[in-house]
C-alpha cells in the first residue's frame, strides 16, 4: 500500500456504520456542555470519523461513549481535529486524547478502543 502524504493516520481505519456514539463537549473547568448523538463512519484505536447534524469547532474537547453488539465504553477523552459539511450534516475527524501526550495515556482505554477497533477490522475482513 502506498503513503498518501497528506494523509495524517498512522494507522488504517475501519468502517463502523453501526457503532453508536454519543458525544459531549467540554467547557471550562470540565463542566460538560451539549450532548449531540453521531454516526460513526470510521475508527482506529486513535481515532475516528463521525457524522454530525451540527458543527463543532476544531479544537473542542469532548467526551463519547460508544455502544454498539459487544461494545460498552463511556466517557473517552478526544478532540475534535476538523469539522467540514459533509453528507446531510458535518464530517467530524476526532483524535482521542489518551494518544496525543504521554501524561494523558491510559492502558485501560488503550485497551477498551483496540477491542473495539479489532472488533470492526474483523467485520472488515
Amino acid at each position: 500500500m502506498e503513503m498518501n502524504p497528506a494523509d495524517r493516520r498512522i494507522k488504517d481505519r475501519y468502517e463502523a456504520l453501526c457503532l453508536r456514539v454519543r458525544l459531549t463537549e467540554r467547557g471550562f473547568f470540565g463542566r460538560q456542555k451539549a450532548q449531540t448523538d453521531v454516526q460513526c463512519l470510521d475508527i482506529n484505536r486513535y481515532g475516528m470519523a463521525a457524522l454530525s447534524p451540527r458543527p463543532i469547532p476544531a479544537g473542542s474537547r469532548l467526551l463519547l461513549d460508544f455502544s454498539g453488539k459487544y461494545i460498552s465504553e463511556s466517557r473517552v477523552a478526544a478532540r475534535i481535529v476538523s469539522s467540514h459539511p459533509f453528507r446531510t450534516g458535518y464530517r467530524l475527524s476526532i483524535q482521542f486524547s489518551y494518544c496525543q501526550e504521554r501524561r494523558r495515556y491510559s492502558r485501560d482505554v488503550d485497551n477498551a478502543l483496540s477491542r473495539i477497533e479489532g472488533f470492526y477490522n474483523q467485520l472488515a475482513s
